[in-house]
């Protein structure tokens, strides 16, 4: 099934450029100006993953993101000009799965998409359902319940869930944690773990505060606690 990818920046030259070679790779395509227009696009149009500026008129990324996380959970790769490591994970706190740094390249975005589209919607281990603790996680259904209650997760929250779940009491690096999520073949940073296992946190613990589930190691990274 052909995939819909949302392109949103208020530069019209890198829209057009973007468009025309992700259909060039099969991809439907669709665009929006601003944070404000995406939102629209992306009711209307229901699509697979969203491409996204921070920098824009009118509603920037930051505030799309926001809004945008309340009703879906697509996954959100930005296309940011910023270099600040802050600015990065400042996105990723808001729900962005990915993130990909201005001027990039066209293959380098497409290795990207369909990464990100993969950890969306592949299931990565034999077991269909794991189980833990008083949480369930199913990969076929991409759905989470902690004590019986449901709990809406980014794709990226939803990977990381089901590495930590599937090995109980390991200890993972954040480093091997990156490279489950992303790949080798991409530059990433160790704090972008940090953020998706905040986010997470808030999500399933009762005190993200005083985890019950997902524990720091200090010094070396986390590991799923299921007692």
């Amino acid at each position: 099934m052909t995939k819909t990818i949302m392109v949103v920046d208020d530069q019209a030259s890198l829209r057009t450029l973007v468009r025309e070679y992700l259909a060039e790779q099969g991809f439907r395509v669709v665009t929006a100006d601003n944070g404000q227009n995406a939102l629209y696009t992306a009711r209307q149009e229901k699509p697979d993953l969203v491409l996204l500026d921070i920098m824009m008129p009118e509603m920037d990324g930051y505030e799309f993101i926001r809004a945008y996380r309340k009703e879906s959970e697509t996954p959100i790769v930005l296309l940011t000009a910023k270099l600040e490591e802050s600015d990065k994970v400042l996105g990723l706190e808001f729900g962005a799965d990915d993130y990909i740094t201005k001027p990039f390249g066209m293959k380098e975005l497409v290795a990207r998409i369909h990464a990100v589209l993969r950890r969306a919607g592949q299931v990565p281990q034999p077991s269909r359902v794991l189980r833990a603790a008083d949480i369930t996680l199913d990969r076929e259904t991409h759905s989470v319940t902690v004590g019986g209650r449901a709990v809406r997760l980014t794709p990226s929250e939803f990977d990381l869930l089901a590495i930590l779940m599937a090995a109980p009491g390991r200890v993972f690096s954040r480093l091997d944690l990156l490279e489950d999520l992303q790949g080798t073949s991409f530059e990433g940073v160790a704090r972008t773990i940090d953020v998706h296992v905040r986010n997470l946190r808030t999500k399933i613990e009762a005190d993200a505060g005083h985890p019950r589930y997902i524990e720091t190691v200090f010094g070396v990274g986390y590991r799923f606690v299921s007692e």
